[in-house]
């Protein structure tokens, strides 16, 4: 069982009490752990449902009531919701009680997708809105649109790169992610080549109802077409770009392309250099809590994932990087690990939030 999706817990096979909540999944709401589809951080996560970033953050159990209706039920013990969903990742049976002193209020609908219904009760439906309230109960929470594209399912997709690290990585061979100009190694070069990862559209990414796609269905999905090799300076990344039958050629200006030190070379592209130089301005400026996330990878690797203006990254601190951007929809764009990457992953991971 995933975060976003997972089996039955704490229901009965026929459901009378329309007051009770029959608990389908759960999800940790936390600075270092949130269903990034609310926000960017932890704090505009928890302002897209209303309630306050508190340090110790807060668990959201999804479920239905006994007319069938969705509700996301936000309560204050997030240790009995983690080992919940530790449980349910083990393939373990929990029931989920929260105790009615911790729940802090029940918000109409779901914000993330759920692929299980509870049994005995109507398909789910979001609830009618309460007549008491005189139109001022908030809008049922929804999950984003999977076929369109921006913010909430870039940051998705840059979910799904991470829990599946090794499909993709295995579409972009050594020789391409860490040769140089100069065919040396790339932590003693200057940069990378630039590499495309071909997908169609919205589809490039999956969000929460994708993760039981395995490693054929991404493999198969995703193709790598070398580009032309490039330098880049110390603030500057090697990215490539594909669209669906051919490689995107273009050869872009930059912002500060009178400045030599800092033109755009042939082949990379503009966002990843701003998503970058952002990224780096985050070592100097920390961002709010939860902008920079660092979770546990194979070894002494790190995953990070880091997110900003129009722009989501993943990576590994001994290895590369993909770059989702806004402007680019469905595009995944990979950055050579050459001489500055390392260091910059590694200035991340010190200051980012990590799973206490």
């Amino acid at each position: 069982m995933t975060d976003e999706e997972g089996a039955v817990a704490g229901t009965s096979d026929t459901a009378a009490d329309d007051d009770a909540l029959y608990v389908l999944t759960a999800v940790l709401l936390t600075p270092a752990r949130f269903p990034s589809v609310l926000g960017d951080d932890y704090p505009a996560a928890c302002a897209a449902l209303a309630l306050e970033p508190y340090d110790e953050g807060y668990g959201l159990v999804l479920g239905q009531d006994g007319s069938g209706a969705r509700w996301t039920v936000v309560v204050e013990d997030v240790s009995l919701v983690a080992v919940a969903i530790a449980a349910w990742d083990c393939g373990m049976e929990y029931d989920l009680s929260p105790d009615d002193r911790s729940v802090v209020c029940a918000l109409p609908g779901w914000p993330l997708a759920v692929g299980v219904a509870a049994p005995g009760v109507a398909a789910p439906h979001d609830p009618l809105p309460d007549p008491e309230a005189e139109g001022a109960d908030p809008a049922p929470l929804a999950p984003p649109d999977t076929e369109s594209w921006g913010p909430a399912q870039r940051r998705m997709g840059a979910d799904e790169i991470a829990h599946q690290w090794v499909a993709w990585r295995e579409q972009i061979d050594d020789e391409t992610a860490f040769i140089t100009s100069g065919g040396a190694d790339g932590a003693g070069g200057g940069g990378g080549v630039d590499v495309g990862v071909e997908k169609d559209g919205a589809d490039a990414v999956a969000g929460p109802e994708g993760k039981d796609q395995d490693d054929d269905e991404a493999n198969a999905a995703a193709k790598v077409e070398p580009q032309a090799e490039v330098d880049v300076e110390a603030d500057s990344a090697a990215g490539g770009e594909a669209e669906t039958g051919a490689a995107v050629e273009s050869d872009r200006s930059d912002a500060d392309a009178g400045n030599p030190a800092k033109e755009t070379p042939s082949g990379v592209h503009p966002g990843v250099r701003r998503a970058l130089a952002q990224a780096r301005a985050y070592v100097d400026t920390p961002p709010p809590p939860g902008r920079v996330r660092s979770s546990f990878a194979t070894g002494d690797a790190r995953m990070l994932r880091a997110d900003g203006p129009g722009w989501s990254l993943v990576a590994r601190t001994d290895d590369i990087a993909f770059i989702l951007l806004d402007e680019e929809p469905g595009e995944v764009l990979p950055v050579g690990r050459g001489t500055q990457l390392p260091g910059l992953l590694k200035a991340l991971d010190a200051l980012a939030v990590r799973p206490s």
